[in-house]
């Protein structure tokens, strides 16, 4: 019974991570955050899973390195964008 409410809450961790995603778009450090934030539910969820079925636990430690590469490639394109653009606006630059 506790392992079916730690699924659910990291289920619910992940769709509210999706819905800031989809609903907050306008800032890139808004998308950055719910991005990381659906990376860890999915941690979070993928720790139990192992934990139940009783497997080797190396892997998380591959999707964590994997993870916090994400992260360090998102913060660096934040910083160079408010360095040339002034602000982390989506609207603010041209795709083209």
């Amino acid at each position: 019974m506790m392992i079916m409410n730690i699924l659910f809450v990291s289920i619910y961790m992940f769709i509210i991570g999706n819905m800031i995603f989809v609903f907050k778009y306008k800032h890139l450090m808004i998308v950055l955050l719910s991005l990381e934030f659906i990376v860890l539910s999915v941690f979070f969820l993928m720790l139990m899973m192992f934990s139940f079925i009783e497997y080797d636990l190396y892997f998380l430690m591959v999707f964590l390195v994997f993870s916090v590469c994400e992260g360090a490639l998102g913060l660096s394109i934040l910083v160079s964008m408010i360095r040339t653009h002034g602000n982390d606006y989506f609207q603010s630059f041209n795709f083209l």
